[in-house]
């Protein structure tokens, strides 16, 4: 079944109209970038869903129809203008604090070998763990569930998980994490360098085989003796990831503390400086470096000064978003709106604002309509936007 078919059969439809052509202002960022305004087309906001938990996750099947996760734990499928929870999941998922049930992704082959992937915060000898497994679908039941990466179980103060999954054009598998451990207190002084220490999952952005395993390729970093899946590390709570397909370039956003949230390009075995350096300060005002750059770690090419609390990331290909083509979407939960970055040669050109009040947006997607989806929260709902 396809997008159009799930319109036409959706539980609740409503269109709102914005107009805006709004660039936010910014303190210090990167490469002394300032943002300008430009128009926006009209958009129609369509509901596709609504009255759900906190919708963290959703993907597109081959067939339209699209699964979504709630942080609660369900797994759900929207096909036909019904919503079915899928049964046989994981029965460890941890949903206090920020945890809970997280990404979902569809492998680029599932067509021929079924697989979905899912990222969850697992409960484990009072700690929790972030886990990845994949599974395949029969009807409305999971199967073949399995693991295939486990953070340790560090976690208790239950926050900063990350966490999205992307695929290259080879289908390796990235899964970004957050730093996890004791505290979120950056500086040179902070208890938890778990982003900094290479033998840690936690803080980093991985690289693995669609199964699991380590890819030779991977790089070796300082203190190891051998490729393991930490691709890139020195991450804060990296909650959008994102492949161009056309370069291979994937782009993360991540939280930071007051101040600072960033749009990095990952490349392999670079690190991004948290808890050493930060556009942002610590919550109580105390300043994380003195100076945002530090050598040997890699600058942001944009930071959000005040934060939105980055979550969710797009890269916009699609006909029917022509002036936004090579742009990117990110979602702004404490923003609450729909943030558009203009990115030149790799460098930050502008941002626009676009949907604000809307709500805690916790994700977004360019379906293979070639539309854009968000999730928003309050209640949990998924929104389809299109340009008139």
């Amino acid at each position: 079944m396809n997008v159009k078919t799930i319109l036409r059969l959706v539980i609740i439809t409503s269109t709102i109209t914005f107009f805006s052509f709004t660039a936010c202002k910014k303190g210090s960022v990167p490469n002394g970038a300032t943002a300008v305004a430009s128009d926006e087309p009209k958009l129609k906001v369509n509901t596709i869903l609504t009255d759900q938990e906190i919708i963290w996750g959703m993907d597109f099947l081959p067939n339209g129809d699209l699964l979504f996760t709630e942080k609660k734990g369900n797994f759900k499928r929207f096909s036909k203008g019904q919503i079915t929870q899928l049964t046989g999941g994981p029965t460890n998922i941890s949903s206090a604090n920020q945890g809970g049930l997280l990404d979902i992704k569809i492998h680029p082959k599932y067509a021929q070998n079924g697989w979905i992937y899912a990222s969850f915060a697992g409960i484990e000898s009072g700690a929790t763990n972030l886990t990845l497994v994949r599974f395949k679908i029969d009807g409305d039941k999971m199967t073949n569930l399995e693991t295939i990466f486990k953070a340790s179980p560090t976690n208790k103060w239950r926050g900063h998980y990350g966490s999205r999954i992307e695929f290259d054009k080879n289908n390796m598998l990235y899964l970004s994490i957050g730093e996890g451990g004791s505290s979120s207190r950056g500086g040179a002084n902070s208890s938890n360098m778990n982003a900094q220490n290479v033998k840690e999952a936690w803080g980093k952005v991985h690289r693995m085989n669609d199964d699991g395993t380590v890819p030779k390729d991977n790089p070796i970093l300082a203190g190891n003796t051998e490729p393991t899946t930490v691709f890139t590390y020195g991450h804060r709570n990296p909650q959008g990831l994102i492949m161009n397909q056309a370069t291979q370039e994937l782009y993360e956003v991540e939280h930071g503390p007051k101040g600072g949230d960033e749009l990095n390009i990952i490349k392999k075995g670079n690190n991004y400086g948290w808890p050493l350096i930060s556009y942002g300060v610590n919550y109580d005002g105390v300043t994380v470096s003195e100076n945002p750059k530090m050598e040997g770690m890699v600058d942001p090419i944009f930071a959000y000064v005040p934060s939105i609390a980055t979550c969710g990331l797009a890269f916009v290909t699609s006909d029917k978003f022509s002036a936004w083509k090579g742009n990117l979407l990110v979602g702004g939960l404490a923003g609450q709106y729909l943030s558009r970055l203009v990115i030149k040669d790799n460098k930050f050109v502008s941002e626009h604002k676009l949907l604000e009040k809307i709500g805690r947006v916790r994700n977004v997607k360019q379906g293979p309509d070639g539309y854009i989806y968000i999730s928003v929260e309050g209640p949990g709902r998924i929104l389809q936007l299109i340009p008139e």
